[in-house]
């Protein structure tokens, strides 16, 4: 079983959270970070990614939704990186169209060690609830980044702010999830490392 858990607290947040990855069709977000769609997002981004996230979280969401949201992908990608280890067995590379009736989202994943993000995703509404429609750039770099991985995003179409940022967390869930799957093979990189 490939599982880890961290805690994470600073001034603005208080984070703990386990992740456990193999598990197709039982995807789940156990707990939540206090923030409605932002819960909403993790918990399609578990299922879609076959995904367990345990999450006790306490934020600032008073001020801003901005610090737990963006903390949530710190430590995310960092249980990412623990679990991923050397990235060897791995896939590696993983990429997903996802439809939401009129929104179409693709997302490619190079689980490299070289973090980067290209963001292609921005929606015509500014909130959607207290979720600030800005903050999925902000997760999606801040786990990027913590995990090591070269992540693009792609908003191909859309209306609804709803469908558009659920169609990007699914499709980053199933292209991670692909990156991730086992092989009996070492580091797939023409460096060895």
């Amino acid at each position: 079983m490939r599982k880890a858990e961290k805690e994470r607290n600073t001034r603005e947040t208080r984070i703990k959270m386990s992740l456990e990855l193999d598990r197709p069709n039982n995807g789940i977000l156990i707990g939540g970070s206090g923030i409605g769609f932002f819960d909403h997002m993790l918990n399609t981004f578990c299922v879609h990614g076959g995904f367990v996230i345990t999450l006790e979280m306490t934020g600032d969401i008073d001020v801003d939704t901005h610090h737990s949201v963006e903390d949530a992908g710190i430590v995310l990608g960092a249980l990412f990186a623990e679990i991923l280890g050397d990235r060897s067995a791995i896939r590696r590379f993983g990429e997903a169209h996802v439809p939401m009736d009129e929104s179409l989202a693709f997302a490619a994943v190079d689980i490299s060690g070289r973090p980067y993000l290209v963001f292609d995703g921005e929606v015509n509404t500014p909130k959607i609830g207290c979720y600030d429609t800005a903050l999925t750039k902000e997760f999606f770099g801040a786990l990027a980044f913590n995990m090591g991985i070269t992540l693009h995003i792609k908003l191909l179409c859309g209306e609804n702010a709803h469908h558009m940022t659920e169609a990007i967390y699914k499709a980053a869930a199933r292209a991670l999830a692909k990156a991730a799957e086992k092989t009996d093979g070492g580091v797939l990189s023409a460096k060895g490392v």
